[in-house]
């Protein structure tokens, strides 16, 4: 009886500290991304909801993804005459997968990067007249002033949330994989190029002396592409709207935490800070039943099992000679496959192929019956692999997709292609056999799952928890620190380093000094004694 209520005292007592904790009725400002940014940014949004809180969405009136209504919030377009939205991509899309199937790999690569450059800058473009517009719109400005939110939530990627919370001078917190154009550590925490691999390297954490090299010539022209293409349009809206002396790099450093989509699972294991917390996978949940039309033909699949396909949200379609190897390698396979194809019907379809608009993508991943998953390496469909266990073949197109891939490979649960040699020797079709022939595959991923899912608060719920607790203190400024707010030489103690190599320099100059007087003056003593 005794420990019965002890029991009870301490669920109660358990209650009370979480209702204390508890932040009711807060007042979000949100800038979101587009495409698969949106989508996980959209389930964070409708938990937030979930929670008692006010959500007003800032998007324009070319959005490809972000809906004007909505009940989970309510939203503020803004005009504008180009975005990027579907008009935008796809021409990209198409012209990446043509580069990227050329003869000369060193062509391709110089070809691929000029437009990605060119690609990156257009997008920045956009967001900073997106935010050029907010803070031009005075009556838009005083209605945020006086709607009183408690904090900006912004993806990085893109910078016009990042301008307006500055303005209004609210707390700011990241949901974030990637800042303006590299990888969101890169900007805030120690990055040694000797083992943090650089977006686009293909390297792994263990590098070899070339690697390293190759790794470091990365991060220059990086480096350099963003000082020369996209960062000077930031700071041309800071310089308009803001103070003089502010600049855009150091607001996109001073957020109060960043919500990072990775965990040290899918990472490689590298530096942090203390403002970052960990959410990867957060948009993963257990599978729901499918429905009864694509349950009976999953069902059909016998012991077999199925196959699913999905290149995410901007690629629905390949070229039609790609598309018909595709099709002819699963149609001879025994396993049923689901197939998320807008183009035509290819000239090889297998009866075993269903061609599918959209698919319930995380459900028929959880199915007991799902083999395999042909992906193009977004970190959406990667951390849904990871969740429920399933091994992937690879098709990265641009950006992140080829790392993400990359680091599913280092840990056994994948097999990479590229565009260039998917439709060549039946390699589409060997890889297909080899991982799901070969177990190991298939159990280092549910190795990989078991990892994930055991942590002692869901990924969601963290995330729920940091927004929450940023909202009730007006911030997480203890928990930022202040090196970004110095200049290079300090931040890597170049002037210490000078000031203790002059001071040794003067030492050894001092002392070589002392000896050549003491040596001249032997030397002399001597010769005066001889005469």
């Amino acid at each position: 009886m005794m420990t019965y209520i002890g029991s009870m005292t301490l669920c109660l007592l358990f209650l009370l500290i979480m209702c204390g904790s508890v932040c009711h009725g807060g007042k979000l400002l949100v800038f979101p991304g587009e495409g698969s940014h949106w989508l996980n940014m959209d389930i964070l949004i409708k938990a937030l909801h979930s929670q008692g809180h006010t959500i007003t969405v800032v998007r324009m009136t070319k959005s490809w993804y972000i809906k004007d209504e909505s009940p989970y919030y309510s939203s503020i377009t803004i005009p504008v005459t180009n975005a990027m939205d579907e008009e935008f991509v796809k021409p990209i899309i198409k012209k990446i997968i043509d580069i990227e199937r050329g003869t000369s790999s060193v062509l391709n690569f110089i070809h691929l990067q000029i437009e990605m450059f060119s690609s990156m800058s257009k997008v920045h473009k956009h967001a900073c007249d997106l935010a050029t517009a907010v803070l031009k719109d005075k009556d838009l400005m005083k209605t945020l002033k006086e709607n009183q939110y408690d904090l900006v939530l912004t993806d990085p990627a893109w910078g016009a949330g990042i301008l307006v919370a500055h303005y209004l001078q609210l707390p700011l917190v990241y949901n974030v994989r990637w800042v303006i154009s590299r990888e969101g550590h890169l900007t805030i925490a120690p990055s040694p190029m000797s083992y943090i691999p650089m977006t686009l390297s293909g390297l792994s954490d263990k590098m070899t002396f070339t690697e390293r090299v190759k790794n470091m010539l990365f991060y220059l022209l990086f480096t350099v592409r963003d000082r020369l293409t996209l960062r000077p349009q930031y700071q041309a809206v800071c310089d308009e709207f803001f103070q003089p002396g502010v600049d855009f790099y150091e607001l996109l450093q001073g957020a109060d935490l960043w919500l990072m989509r990775v965990d040290f699972v899918f990472e490689f294991p590298r530096p942090t800070m203390p403002n970052v917390i960990y959410t990867g996978g957060f948009q993963c949940k257990p599978a729901k039943p499918l429905p009864q039309e694509l349950e009976e033909f999953v069902h059909s699949s016998g012991e077999h099992g199925v196959i699913i396909m999905s290149l995410g949200t901007f690629v629905t379609e390949f070229p039609h000679d790609i598309a018909d190897v595709i099709a002819a390698a699963f149609a001879q396979l025994p396993q049923k496959v689901i197939w998320r194809h807008k183009g035509d019907r290819p000239a090889t379809l297998g009866n075993n192929t269903l061609l599918v608009d959209w698919m319930p993508q995380n459900d028929l991943l959880g199915h007991s019956k799902t083999r395999l998953f042909v992906a193009h390496g977004g970190t959406n469909g990667v951390q849904e692999a990871i969740y429920h266990g399933i091994p992937v073949v690879g098709l990265p197109l641009f950006f992140d997709q080829y790392d993400n891939l990359l680091r599913l490979k280092e840990r056994g649960g994948a097999k990479l292609l590229s565009m260039a040699t998917v439709d060549k020797n039946n390699n589409f079709l060997e890889a297909l056999q080899d991982v799901l022939d070969e177990p190991s595959y298939r159990m280092n991923m549910q190795k990989l799952s078991r990892l994930h899912r055991d942590v002692p608060m869901e990924p969601l719920d963290t995330a729920l928890f940091w927004i929450e607790f940023v909202m009730r203190h007006k911030g997480a400024a203890h928990l930022r620190t202040e090196s970004y707010r110095m200049p290079w030489y300090s931040y890597h103690s170049v002037d210490v380093v000078l000031l203790l190599l002059g001071v040794v320099s003067v030492l050894i100059l001092l002392l070589v000094a002392i000896v050549r007087y003491l040596c001249v003056r032997k030397c002399l003593k001597r010769k005066i004694k001889s005469e």
